[in-house]
């Protein structure tokens, strides 16, 4: 069974989905091993200075920007963790677009997010209104510690998480030489056209994914197997099949946390998400003041108690020295006055 990447929420306005994100691919990539071929031994690889030869400890190594040919600069841990995103674990929906506006080259990556226990209703509610607006949710999400801009979908009775490209990740089409202009500009007369879309429509079926295979790795799949029989040993190239697991249902006001989560965004100016995010941003810093209280607090108390104690242990141990002191004088005095009487 595939594992959550994290268990978080999904938000839009003041409703907030309790999420698992899950993979929504599955590499079916054969893996190799390199192997000597003088005794089937795996090949190691290492990590070598390639000035010296030497391998290098995992310890010394750090990671560096080449902002020009064989110049670098270092960048501590520190730097790493101010550039990294927040860990919040939520998909924050910032907006929504029709399903056509975004156009294929944007889509990445395709996770899943399944409803929490007692969080279908908020699931289902997202879900339908997405199906029945026609609408794709834009969204920010950290996975990891990446920040990843993001499309929130229906489809059938899941709502996917999908990462998208940012403009910058794409190459602008007029890079390349692409043919513009009229169609007679390329001598293409109206019979061609018409005999190309017929082609077209003779050739158009539903969209069956179980019908389109990886031929590819089946055949290997079937040489390996071939060589696994011919050494003897039983085949051990398997499939995963995916298992689900259910949950309950919940009793959420979700009326009026949609009619304010209108009333904020009638009041935020168009192209402004001011106030929706100071709201959510308060309440994290709340939160957050309050846990760090809360841990403030439970620290001090320790430190208080431990001080305590301590200071309790001071007290017996000078005590203990005192009536330790008393009573060797005592003892010496005693043994003085035992001492005269003899002589």
């Amino acid at each position: 069974m595939a594992r959550p990447i994290w268990n978080g929420t999904l938000s839009f306005g003041l409703l907030h989905v309790p999420v698992s994100l899950m993979p929504g691919e599955r590499r079916s990539d054969l893996s190799f091993r390199m192997l000597d071929s003088r005794d089937n031994s795996p090949i190691r690889y290492e990590r070598v200075n390639a000035e010296t030869g030497d391998e290098v400890p995992w310890a010394q190594i750090v990671k560096a920007f080449e902002y020009d040919k064989g110049n670098y600069v270092v960048l501590e841990e520190d730097d790493l963790r101010e550039a990294a995103a927040e860990g919040r674990e939520s998909v924050d929906v910032e907006g929504f677009v029709a399903v056509g506006d975004i156009t294929p080259q944007y889509f990445e990556k395709p996770y899943v997010l399944v409803p929490g226990r007692k969080a279908e209703k908020g699931y289902v509610l997202l879900r339908e209104a997405l199906a029945q607006t026609g609408r794709i949710g834009i969204a920010r999400v950290v996975i990891r510690t990446r920040q990843y801009l993001a499309a929130v979908m229906p489809q059938g009775t899941a709502i996917l998480l999908i990462l998208l490209r940012f403009p910058q990740e794409l190459v602008p089409m007029d890079e390349y030489r692409l043919p513009e202009g009229e169609l007679s500009d390329y001598r293409i007369v109206g019979r061609e056209m018409d005999m190309a879309r017929e082609l077209i429509e003779s050739m158009t079926t539903p969209w069956r994914p179980e019908d389109h295979r990886d031929e590819f790795r089946e055949r290997l799949v079937a040489v390996i197997d071939k060589r696994l029989k011919a050494s003897g040993v039983e085949q051990v190239v398997e499939e995963t099949t995916p298992t689900r697991s259910d949950a309950a249902t919940n009793v959420v006001d979700f009326v009026s946390l949609l009619e304010q989560s209108i009333k904020d965004k009638r009041r935020t100016p168009a192209g402004s998400s001011g106030s929706g995010k100071a709201a959510k941003k308060t309440a994290r810093k709340t939160a957050a003041a309050s846990k760090s209280a809360g841990k403030a607090t439970s620290k001090s108390a320790r430190k208080s108690s431990a001080k305590g104690t301590a200071q309790t242990k001071a007290k017996t141990r000078t005590k203990s020295k005192a009536t330790a002191k008393k009573t060797a004088s005592r003892s010496k005095t005693a043994a003085k006055g035992a001492a005269r009487k003899k002589a």
